[in-house]
């Protein structure tokens, strides 16, 4: 029996998809929960997996094409069947739209700039060296895919040399990139709509630092654990004892989650993006571990799974690492609240009579007040900070 590709669905927001290319020709053996193509969103560059092991029988959009969610792109057949009828797009394809660009005088962008051109190909040509406005596109709209950098190098166009920019002109518009456009809506739609109230806590984090250096000296670098794997773990496990918080407001009701999947913030140079730790309440301390690098890996290198993005429940922003002691972040929506965590640092505390010097590390929950209150949020904050205050808990599970 055939098995269907379709353009999958990575936010509650996304509507529609760019297949970048395919990792596999029509005719070519599929492996199961092998990557067989990519996928553009605003954010990320993801990779489809195929649902089924074959072979890629049919082809239906093809590389360049936007169209919506859900619609059929292509076609995997079991080992010796034979596809008699060519299915056909769902929904039909839909031209990417062009980004904005400055109008002349509004800004000093090179022309490179406003060359409409998917990121893969943007990437390659740089790494290259190559001015992407010599390259024709055959794309949508005369956007430059990767196979027309990959045909300019191999004809071996002329490239350039770095330019070393001194920033914008005084007073010019910088215009905004794909993601950062996508991030100044979302959380601009996030303010808007949901009455965000805040609560912190300072935690003691001196027994967790001390079980995170016991645990790191029996196992190799490469399964160490973080502080953000503290956090994460003791998050996770606090929102299955709050279920309010790891909710969505719905008109007249809420959604409540069966699953506990945490968005864990990763800075790339274009922006931010939560890839999603699934079922973490469900996972040992190793394991979110591990995974949480992963997800982390594949995120600052472009490499996305499709299952890596939408879906998310609760999302934790950490800036301990830039020094940041203590900040508010915004809802990803349509999740109901945001933990926000500083840095751990060494600072004097009064304790039984006396003055010592603790590891202490602040939190701040961002609350949407449609889902919750600050009795039920304040209840939270009180068992996560014990989580961590006592952290044996976080290696059973």
């Amino acid at each position: 029996m055939s098995t269907n590709v379709i353009m999958p669905a990575l936010g509650f927001d996304m509507t529609e998809g760019l297949l970048a290319r395919w990792l596999v020709n029509e005719g070519d053996p599929v492996e199961k929960g092998r990557a067989i193509a990519e996928i553009e969103t605003e954010k990320a560059t993801v990779e489809i997996e195929a649902a089924a092991s074959g072979t890629l029988a049919k082809v239906i959009v093809h590389a360049g094409e936007t169209v919506p969610v859900g619609t059929l792109i292509g076609v995997i057949a079991e080992a010796g069947e034979i596809i008699t009828a060519v299915p056909t797009p769902t929904a039909p394809a839909a031209p990417i739209p062009p980004a904005p660009v400055p109008e002349a005088g509004e800004g000093t962008a090179p022309a490179e700039a406003r060359v409409k051109a998917s990121p893969v190909a943007r990437k390659m040509a740089e790494e290259a060296g190559l001015d992407l406005s010599r390259v024709q596109g055959t794309g949508p709209g005369g956007r430059v895919l990767e196979r027309d950098v990959q045909a300019a190098i191999a004809a071996g166009s002329s490239v350039v040399p770095p330019v070393v920019s001194a920033g914008p002109a005084s007073g010019a518009t910088v215009p905004l990139n794909k993601m950062r456009r996508a991030i100044a809506r979302r959380m601009t739609e996030s303010k808007a709509a949901a009455p965000h109230f805040y609560i912190t806590v300072e935690i003691n984090m001196d027994d967790a630092m001390k079980m995170r250096e016991q645990l790191n000296g029996l196992a190799p670098e490469a399964e160490r654990i973080s502080v953000n794997d503290l956090v994460v773990a003791a998050a996770a496990r606090t929102l299955a004892r709050f279920p309010a918080l790891n909710a969505s407001y719905r008109e007249g009701g809420l959604e409540m989650h069966p699953q506990v999947n945490i968005g864990i913030a990763v800075a790339l140079e274009d922006g931010l993006i939560p890839p999603v730790l699934r079922d973490a309440d469900r996972k040992t301390l190793k394991n979110i571990a591990a995974e949480s690098r992963a997800l982390a890996e594949r995120a600052r290198t472009n490499r996305m799974r499709s299952d890596d993005l939408g879906g998310g429940t609760f999302t934790v922003s950490n800036l301990g690492m830039f020094d940041v002691d203590e900040f508010i972040a915004i809802i990803n929506p349509p999740e109901a609240a945001i933990l926000a965590v500083g840095a751990v640092t060494r600072r004097p505390v009064a304790a039984a009579g006396e003055v010592r010097i603790a590891s202490l590390m602040k939190a701040t929950l961002s609350v949407d007040h449609r889902v919750a209150d600050g009795a039920q949020a304040g209840r939270f904050m009180q068992e996560f900070k014990k989580l961590l205050e006592t952290p044996l808990g976080l290696l059973t599970g």
